[in-house]
């Protein structure tokens, strides 16, 4: 009979344990993982495999070929990352004694270029907040969310882990918890300090965290994109509206008007200079896109 923790699935809930609490990982990545591997799972399950002594290299490139038949190459990529990153973890902790998850390639992702938002539309954005009928607290919380998402380019995690302690709007600047616990201040700017004082000022509640409902409780990620995707539908016509174009807006807009790359770099927290440098790859095709609609030689 087998012990239920030798299954597959106990050491998923373990693997998911370990990168919460020890690798810190950020809440939006777990649910990720575990998305994927419990898939996977179920995918073992039907073809009577719960021991990870079981798996093998056959049998999880058979999973990606069923894979390849249901999403694109960028989804596949993905999923295929976090099983290798689980199958090392089970090989690390003795679970299974071969390391062929090695020898398993992602598919190649292609480099598709960030949404963004014009300076325009984020312009249209706040007027249409500050003239809604909202409560005057939901506004001047909304009006704080979209200006801490642009102004500050953060990752909607960040966002909604922001401690009140963090901020320190003497100084003009944020402390940032950051992907891999990394830790970095932000400046703020005058108009985002403006508002968050507003927000401030009708703000009531003890809780630790900067950004809470009228209630008290703090924002999640559902909330931020909900209200993103609610007024983004009206204004942009980016093909998605999602809270984290805003991120990719601050870059390119501060790349266009003369931003240094490694300024940049530093702003968005990001570990590489190549991850940045797809900005400078948006502002060009942008700069492309109004040659061709202006100039009279195109």
């Amino acid at each position: 009979m087998k012990n239920e923790n030798e299954t597959v699935l106990f050491y998923i809930q373990d693997y998911l344990s370990n990168i919460k609490n020890i690798k810190r990982n950020s809440a939006l990545t777990i649910t990720t993982y575990q998305g994927t591997l419990l898939e996977f799972n179920l995918y073992l399950e039907s073809i009577n495999i719960s021991l990870p002594s079981q798996i093998n290299l056959q049998i999880v490139k058979k999973y990606i070929r069923e894979l390849r038949e249901k999403f694109e190459s960028v989804t596949i990529a993905k999923k295929v990352s976090s099983i290798k990153s689980f199958l090392k973890y089970l090989y690390q902790n003795e679970h299974i004694d071969s390391t062929f998850f090695d020898t398993i390639k992602s598919p190649i992702k292609k480099k598709l270029l960030p949404l963004i938002y014009t300076e325009k539309e984020i312009v249209v954005l706040f007027s249409l907040i500050q003239n809604s009928e909202l409560y005057d607290y939901d506004k001047k919380l909304i009006i704080c969310i979209f200006d801490l998402l642009y102004g500050c380019g953060l990752r909607v995690s960040e966002l909604c882990s922001i401690l009140k302690s963090r901020i320190q709007l003497g100084k003009r600047e944020l402390l940032i918890l950051g992907k891999g616990n990394k830790e970095r201040i932000v400046p703020i700017g005058m108009a985002t300090k403006k508002n968050i004082i507003e927000y401030l000022n009708v703000r009531n509640s003890t809780s630790e965290y900067l950004l809470v409902s009228r209630k008290g409780n703090p924002i999640n990620t559902r909330y931020v994109q909900r209200i993103t995707k609610k007024y983004m539908s009206s204004i942009s016509e980016s093909s998605r509206k999602s809270p984290h174009i805003f991120r990719h807006s601050a870059a390119t807009h501060m790349l266009d008007n003369g931003a240094d790359l490694n300024a940049t770099k530093e702003f968005l927290g990001h570990s590489s200079l190549s991850s940045t440098q797809i900005y400078t790859h948006v502002s060009v095709e942008r700069l492309k896109s109004v040659y061709k609609q202006s100039h009279p030689k195109s």
